[in-house]
């Protein structure tokens, strides 16, 4: 019953990560995409989650941490440019 639910949610994130890539594709504004690519990263963190569970292993979770600490340094950086244009500010004296 578990890996029957398992196989449907993986199924269902993966519809949802491909509607995501569609917005984040054609989004008419960026801040339209970078929520979308923010959502992608949330979701493969909950699909390889999933997948750890199917297969009981702990050997994913490095992953997890990359993935996340990639879309929290993408998503500061790309609002920062959305905001000011420049992303990192060299003070040259």
């Amino acid at each position: 019953m578990l890996e029957t639910v398992s196989l449907i949610v993986l199924v269902l994130m993966s519809l949802a990560i491909l509607v995501c890539t569609i917005r984040a594709i054609i989004g008419p504004s960026m801040s339209d995409r970078v929520v979308a690519l923010d959502t992608i990263g949330i979701n493969l963190i909950g699909f390889i989650t999933i997948l750890m569970l199917i297969q009981q292993t702990l050997a994913y979770s490095e992953v997890i941490l990359v993935i996340a600490v990639l879309a929290f340094i993408g998503s500061v950086a790309i609002a920062k440019f959305i905001e000011g244009g420049v992303v990192l500010d060299r003070d040259r004296h």
